[in-house]
């Protein structure tokens, strides 16, 4: 195992060859291996190195510590952004997004070991690749509503690609799903328990192919298909459907609230209560974007995410990015002031433009690279 240089600031990501088998490790456990905008830069170049060697056949994608990625880090945006560099930090983004859209058009087939945390960026750098392998310590959220932001990094099309609308769920009250979860609704592939992960990462260094099949079977032999809990509100899908299928927010939340009155599970006052601290302008955002993200493909969701990200930083109409970073990961008194404050004041005009280009000539839109043809892009979601 090497970094990539002796550079303190480049061993955040490790990579190691074994055979025909490369893996790339996120290296920053104090930090639960939160995405730096240098880590972004090495994964970028160490993914298309491994697509441009001929010797190289499958790439493996695992972490140092507790967490895989608990995302990118957004406290460092948020301070370039208090400081008036808002494309400081959409370049990052830039970056972050340019990756995601190498994992999920990839020609070869990526197998990630999702033994921790997965949030935000880090679900970007898994989700669209061909293999995820969940654990029991696994634990998936996309927290971005509570942070002023909207769930990124591709997620409008994984999300909206769940089954019926768990997605919605999940992107707009940011619950926390478990690795059996992940492996009921389909963003992992496969559930291995954590004390097998180094017998199959040994399996998996002594094959010598591409395959899918053949790298699917060896995942399976060490594979479980463990219960969901009985309070899983994965067992609820039904209920989840009828609430989040409606058409605005507001609806939503009224469905869930007359749910809320007929049962008492948990997870409904949890989404209810998560929906009523969240920023009222990512709520809106980050629906609309869900629900355009179902009829589009991965490199048009993550140009309209761009975007977004970019009005975000900008904050013309709302700071909330910046105030809900300072509430949640700075101050942490956990009491953002949103503005606007409610609902009601997010009109059809300012949702509008988070979706519009950018009245910037000196900014560009996303700028995806051309890629080959993809045997292996986003299977199976």
């Amino acid at each position: 195992m090497v970094a990539l240089s002796s550079n303190s600031d480049t061993d955040k990501v490790l990579f190691e060859e074994i055979g025909c088998v490369r893996t790339i490790i996120l290296n920053r456990p104090k930090q639960l291996n939160a995405l730096s905008s240098a880590m972004i830069s090495q994964l970028l170049e160490l993914f298309l190195a491994c697509e441009k060697d001929s010797n190289a056949k499958l790439v493996i994608l695992k972490s140092t510590g507790r967490a895989f990625c608990a995302g990118g880090d957004v406290a460092a945006i948020a301070r370039d952004v208090r400081q008036g560099n808002w494309k400081l930090g959409a370049q990052v983004f830039r970056k972050k997004f340019t990756v995601c859209y190498a994992v999920a058009t990839y020609s070869k087939p990526q197998v990630s070991i999702l033994n921790g945390i997965v949030f935000g960026g880090g679900a970007g750098l898994s989700i669209h690749g061909r293999f995820r392998v969940a654990t029991e310590k696994s634990v998936f959220a996309m927290p971005e509503t509570a942070l002023g932001l909207f769930p990124d990094v591709g997620a409008s099309y994984f999300l909206s690609r769940l089954p019926g609308f768990f997605g919605e769920y999940l992107g707009l009250t940011g619950s926390l799903l478990d690795g059996t979860e992940m492996l009921a609704c389909g963003l992992a592939t496969h559930f291995v328990p954590s004390e097998r992960l180094s017998s199959l990462e040994e399996a998996l260094h002594n094959i010598n192919s591409s395959d899918p099949t053949i790298i699917s079977a060896i995942i399976t032999e060490f594979s479980q298909v463990p219960k969901l809990k009985e309070k899983s509100p994965y067992n609820h899908l039904k209920i989840i459907d009828r609430c989040f299928s409606r058409r605005t927010i507001e609806e939503i939340m009224v469905a869930l609230e007359t749910e809320a009155a007929n049962n008492k599970d948990d997870w409904i006052s949890s989404a209810i209560q998560s929906l009523k601290k969240a920023s009222p302008t990512s709520l809106r955002i980050s629906l609309r974007s869900i629900r355009a993200g179902r009829l589009q493909g991965i490199g048009t969701c993550l140009i309209r995410e761009f975007r977004m990200a970019c009005h975000v930083l900008k904050g013309e109409f709302s700071k909330d990015f910046v105030e809900g970073c300072r509430a949640i990961l700075l101050d942490k008194d956990r009491k953002p002031k949103w503005e606007p404050s409610k609902l009601e004041l997010v009109t059809d005009d300012m949702v509008n433009h988070y979706f519009s280009k950018l009245n910037d000539e000196d900014w560009k839109d996303l700028q995806l690279p051309g890629r080959p043809s993809l045997p292996y892009a986003i299977a199976k979601l």
